[in-house]
């Protein structure tokens, strides 16, 4: 990648974490406003993951085939990012809509720096 392709490719410095609008004041931060739906698909979506780590851990125990192993180390990661696909669209659509409406400026920028950086660092 060109230099100045990279450079601005960076993560954004983030001054003070982001708030999920939907928080509770005085709680640790915790997702309180996840589908039931959304979230029991995520985990079955990890149940399904977890089996095939095992599978993974037998492949290489058993000296199979590197292109193979490979080939369903793909298949894990895209199902990994199919989970955070749901959990993006989850804080897009509940935490970060509101905290971007929200009328204090720090607030709305902080949730601003979160998503490029989880953009940036984690869905490419």
């Amino acid at each position: 990648m060109p230099a100045s392709l990279s450079s601005q490719r960076k993560t954004p410095a983030r001054s003070q974490p982001a708030n999920c609008a939907c928080a509770i004041p005085g709680e640790p931060r915790k997702a309180i406003a996840v589908h039931p739906e959304l979230k029991e698909a995520n985990r079955h979506r990890l149940r399904r993951i977890e089996g095939q780590i095992r599978g993974l851990q037998k492949m290489v125990e058993d000296d199979r085939y590197c292109a193979d192993i490979i080939t369903q180390v793909a298949s894990v990661q895209e199902a990994l990012r199919g989970v955070a696909r749901n959990l993006m669209r989850n804080h897009l659509h509940h935490c970060a809509a509101k905290a971007l409406r929200s009328t204090k400026k720090a607030e709305a920028e902080a949730m601003y720096d979160e998503l490029l950086e989880l953009i940036y660092a984690h869905l490419r």
